[in-house]
């Protein structure tokens, strides 16, 4: 039997790397390729999904929203035969397109994490449309960090945004908590989360996305 899931971080920044080093029981195999993007080549020949999650701006939640869906995945598929899911961290910058580009040769569909902040949309836009799109790949947005206490006006217009642009948009939203911002601190992913309601609410929407996602299974 062998992990269903695989995390690779081609961020040079390394955040993946920090905090899956601080999980105590990793729940899925990890590596870190930024210097050898050559070996993402290996992907192809492994049968699994493979999903890369990306936008050019930096503090989006991608290595959050990489480790968690990750996470939900391996709990709900356990050990298998093979590999079925392998999660993508890309960088956060435009310098590093070179490793995105590498990625996608490799994907079969791409996450875009994006917080209901206007300086979040032009760098979204720069991502799927001079990156992502001239790739072919399925791609879907994901907004990400938005905070309930404030109202729904951010949500709603960041909704408002993408389906103007005409991309493809999760339908769950991923919930502003603090214990998401501790985990990587505490050395946890959301599966490891605490068993209380706060903790509980916020395990809730990585599970309806990956539900949503349709990574409980090969698809």
């Amino acid at each position: 039997m062998t992990a269903a899931v695989y995390v690779v971080s081609i961020d040079p920044q390394a955040s993946t790397v920090w905090w899956a080093n601080r999980i105590t029981n990793l729940p899925f195999d990890f590596s870190q390729e930024h210097e050898t993007p050559e070996n993402l080549k290996i992907l192809k020949d492994t049968g699994a999904q493979v999903h890369v999650v990306a936008n050019q701006k930096g503090g989006v939640g991608k290595t959050t929203t990489t480790l968690n869906l990750a996470a939900v995945a391996a709990e709900v598929l356990q050990k298998s035969d093979s590999l079925l899911h392998v999660f993508i961290d890309t960088p956060g910058s435009l310098q590093d397109e070179n490793l995105l580009l590498e990625a996608l040769k490799y994907a079969h569909d791409v996450l875009v994490p994006m917080p209901p902040e206007g300086l979040a949309f032009d760098p979204t836009a720069r991502t799927i449309e001079k990156v992502i799109k001239p790739t072919g790949l399925p791609f879907r947005v994901i907004i990400n960090n938005w905070d309930p206490r404030d109202g729904k006006a951010d949500l709603e217009d960041t909704q408002a945004y993408v389906e103007a642009q005409g991309w493809p948009q999760a339908s769950t939203p991923i919930r502003r908590y603090k214990v998401h911002t501790r985990a990587s601190v505490e050395g946890k992913v959301v599966t490891q989360y605490q068993r209380n309601r706060v903790a509980l609410e916020a395990r809730e929407d990585f599970f309806k996305l990956a539900l949503e996602l349709g990574y409980g299974g090969a698809v």
